[in-house]
């Protein structure tokens, strides 16, 4: 009898799915908020410097997520290809992660160290140049504009009130570090910290 009840009422159904939905997701997400795993950094890892950070902002600027994962599942297949799998406390200071789920070029969690600082200029500026059959776009105007130190010292304070550990001295030295510095510089030196655990 309650079973019709609940099926004949759109409005009633609706809300026993949303009420079943938000259970089972708080059964699934609050455990981890006490994991240290989740929440604390893995071995090694640091808050990208100012100009690893100006990197990371442009990979978003320019859509890099659309196309590349940095997330190595725990298969196989995967951890032969890529490496290590990734594991939470890698992504601790990312704000928002980018683990993506989209692989039309490769996954990109542990490139960092793996070519050259030339290489991926190459690559960037037109990537058919060093691998033939990519069909990614080329970004050459990146080696064109400079970062803006005041706005990176603006990142590294609103960074550090989401909870990552940026000291003072950090942030005051922001701007000196990226002086003169192309967004091309900061795209390279974010992918070559890639998985090496800054």
């Amino acid at each position: 009898m309650q079973h019709d009840k609940i099926e004949k009422n759109i409005g009633l159904m609706a809300i026993l799915v949303a009420v079943v939905i938000s259970i089972g997701g708080l059964a699934e997400i609050v455990p981890l908020i006490f994991q240290a795993q989740v929440t604390e950094p893995a071995d090694g890892v640091k808050p990208y410097t100012a100009l690893q950070l100006s990197g990371r902002d442009i990979y978003v600027r320019e859509g890099c997520y659309v196309c590349h994962s940095q997330m190595i599942r725990p298969f196989y297949s995967e951890t032969e290809r890529y490496g290590a799998y990734s594991v939470a406390g890698e992504f601790v200071y990312d704000y928002p992660f980018q683990w993506g789920s989209k692989r039309t070029g490769p996954d990109l969690a542990r490139v960092g160290g793996r070519y050259s600082d030339e290489w991926h200029r190459i690559h960037l500026i037109k990537p058919q140049d060093v691998v033939p059959e990519s069909n990614m776009p080329g970004f050459p105007w990146l080696l064109d504009a400079t970062l803006d130190g005041e706005l990176v010292t603006k990142k590294l304070k609103v960074m550090r009130m989401l909870g990552v550990p940026y000291s003072d001295a950090e942030i005051n030295a922001a701007a000196e570090s990226v002086n003169n510095k192309t967004e091309m510089d900061a795209l390279i030196a974010y992918l070559q910290v890639l998985g090496t655990k800054r």
